[in-house]
């Protein structure tokens, strides 16, 4: 059986006549009982609400069926970060964790005509943990963790990728899931722009439609390095907008003080010696960097000392190639 909140949510929905709430409260609950491997009341379910004109689409429960239309377009991944993994603000922490709990407290906020808030927007620079933010989210609310291929999705021809845009959606909504739109500029583009043809509003504009229409159990988590190129109506479409700036020495310190912890013997340098001496870099080039460091420990048997690691990694990092500005490109 649903949680009792679910029922109260439909009761309340019902005798107010609102077919809105009561389509979003059955939803819920089949979404529920799907959780909770219920199939054949969540199938029932699934019947009534679809013979009582309350949804002019099928909810299709066999979410998990890899010839269902739409899951094409999806990579599921297994999360490898959690939150507490992770180095952030105190109010991007915050945040995430207010989403978290409304997700998990779900039942309680819908007994009262509440949704939790389920879409997300990520900002900043590369490398800068956007999507390990996504994973980190899926992770802490236990569901699956898709992630749109855009090379699947963007078709050649007219409304072809409005379309498959739609089954994305129509799959989405069958089960719990958090979905991730990396380079969401892709498909999120400012209608505005003059060198954009015809085909890239439609898209947006189906976009914004099926985002608006998506059940609050299914979070959307869009990331894009340029949010300057973002359609400004998308914007308005997404609940929490979090930055994600390159880290501060002092953040670095802290994802290296972390990262030490891998090793169990003496580095000879300490996080906050390695931050300086590195300079200005994203979350994935410390990454890069430590990794760098444990290929080299265990491909050297362990006979070479970290300290003498770390500093031919330090001098190998000083000489690695660096990306050309766009401005040193037309001097």
């Amino acid at each position: 059986m649903a949680h009792s909140d679910l029922l109260i949510s439909l009761v309340k929905a019902s005798v107010s006549g609102d077919k809105k709430a009561i389509r979003t409260a059955v939803e819920s609950i089949i979404a529920d009982e799907k959780n909770k491997q219920h199939r054949i009341l969540a199938d029932r379910l699934e019947r009534a609400l679809n013979t009582s004109g309350t949804s002019t689409r099928s909810l299709n429960l066999a979410a998990h069926d890899p010839g269902i239309k739409g899951r094409e377009f999806l990579a599921e991944l297994t999360p490898k970060h959690q939150l507490n993994d992770m180095v952030l603000a105190d109010h991007t922490r915050e945040t995430v964790n207010q989403l978290i709990e409304e997700q998990q407290r779900a039942s309680l906020l819908r007994s009262h005509g509440l949704n939790p808030r389920h879409r997300i927007m990520l900002v900043g620079p590369p490398g800068n943990g956007k999507t390990s933010l996504a994973e980190a989210i899926a992770e802490a609310l236990a569901v699956p963790f898709f992630v749109i291929r855009y090379e699947a999705l963007i078709g050649s021809y007219l409304g072809e990728t409005a379309n498959r845009m739609k089954r994305v959606f129509d799959y989405v909504r069958t089960t719990p899931c958090v979905v991730f739109f990396d380079e969401f500029d892709a498909v999120g583009k400012e209608r505005g722009d003059t060198h954009e043809t015809g085909e890239i509003k439609r898209v947006v504009s189906s976009l914004l439609m099926h985002v608006d229409e998506l059940p609050s159990y299914a979070v959307i988590i869009a990331a894009s390095n340029h949010a300057e190129l973002l359609d400004r109506a998308v914007w308005r479409r997404f609940q929490l907008r979090l930055t994600l700036p390159a880290p501060t020495e002092k953040e670095l310190i802290a994802y290296f003080e972390r990262s030490f912890q891998q090793f169990d013997r003496k580095l000879g340098i300490s996080p906050a010696t390695l931050a300086k001496r590195l300079g200005e870099i994203s979350y994935a080039e410390a990454e890069e960097f430590i990794l760098d460091v444990r290929r080299r420990e265990v491909l050297s048997l362990r006979e070479k000392s970290l300290k003498a690691i770390f500093a031919d990694q330090i001098k190998a990092w000083g000489d690695r190639a660096k990306p050309v500005r766009q401005e040193e490109c037309v001097r």
